[in-house]
């Protein structure tokens, strides 16, 4: 059972009976003292899409959601579908684009490591892992003797998503992103 300061971006957790997937939490510290630090969190039901918010103390439990977890390795996009198939039994499962949001920028085909969660046999969502390679398509180009500055430019990925990168990498660099936040990691 997670408390509300360990919930993360992506975790599951079970509110009113309901699967419910962490898209954000922040943390509010109190101006007075002996006041506990408050953490909202905004919550999405994995069953209805529906948004929640919730404020709670550091310090109270949430139950984790009872999800059958198995590793999927992303195979194509049909339309709007994405189609994940199982590198055990080889079942294909499927997520509409909405219901994925945020994680289509991290998905490259044929990409493994992504673990699928299942609830009576039915994806109803994804966990990326921490961090994925992707390719730069378009920057600016490369400025040399920049590599002791930290200054930024932006780049577009081979999944379309925009990132700021250091000024030193140019088109066809291959980077590692973070997927809880999106931000640059490293070159690979």
């Amino acid at each position: 059972m997670p408390k509300a300061n360990d919930l993360k971006k992506g975790m599951i957790v079970q509110v009113d009976g309901k699967p419910h997937i962490v898209r954000r939490s922040e943390s509010k510290s109190p101006s007075s003292r002996g006041a506990a630090t408050l953490y909202k969190i905004r919550l999405n039901c994995l069953l209805t899409r529906q948004k929640i918010d919730l404020s709670l103390k550091g310090d109270e439990f949430l139950h984790e959601a009872d999800c059958q977890r198995t590793e999927v390795q992303y195979s194509y996009k049909d339309g709007d579908n994405y189609i994940f198939m199982s590198v055990t039994d080889f079942t294909q499962y499927s997520l509409h684009s909405d219901e994925l949001e945020w994680q289509t920028q991290f998905l490259v085909e044929q990409q493994e490591d992504i673990i699928a969660l299942l609830l009576d046999g039915i994806l109803i969502g994804i966990e990326l892992p921490q961090s994925v390679t992707l390719v730069i398509d378009e920057t600016p180009p490369a400025v040399s003797g920049s590599s002791a500055t930290n200054r930024t430019k932006t780049a577009t990925l081979s999944t379309g998503f925009e990132i700021q990168v250091p000024e030193y990498l140019s088109i066809g660099d291959s980077i590692k992103v973070n997927t809880s936040t999106g931000k640059f990691m490293s070159r690979s």
